[in-house]
């Protein structure tokens, strides 16, 4: 006699959605330590975000002090990244720059892009303060 092993339904343990969409509840980001705890989205490990910068967008300040790795994907557009002593450009779709723990950083939309942000771990970190704020 076979026994099933009980678990949770697999529709508690999927979650099916529009990056476009979806990136707007949250200021871009997708999955990370921000969702609530149950959502298949909620991560300690990784934050991902889905990025739609009109053409002239940029960061309004420097991210300084990073505790995180990121990996920043090109989808479409072109997009540059600056770092201490070296801005990249990213104009092909899947170019990409991966910087470490540390690495200060900013960021300037060239043309409309799409970009996809990944970072490790997912804890609390730099925010940029809201308009007014």
């Amino acid at each position: 006699m076979s026994r099933l092993l009980a678990s949770r339904p697999v529709t508690e343990l999927v979650y099916v959605g529009n990056a476009d969409v979806d990136a707007a509840a949250d200021r871009g980001w997708l999955l990370g330590h921000f969702k609530p705890t149950g959502d298949p989205r909620h991560s300690t490990d990784v934050e991902i975000k889905w990025g739609l910068h009109p053409p002239g967008d940029e960061r309004r300040q420097w991210v300084r002090g990073e505790g995180r790795t990121a990996l920043l994907v090109l989808i479409s557009g072109r997009f540059r990244v600056e770092l201490p002593g070296r801005s990249v450009l990213l104009a092909k779709p899947g170019d990409y720059v991966v910087w470490g723990k540390g690495v200060d950083h900013s960021w300037r939309a060239e043309e409309e892009s799409v970009v996809m942000a990944v970072r490790w771990p997912s804890v609390p970190g730099y925010k940029v303060p809201e308009e007014g704020g």
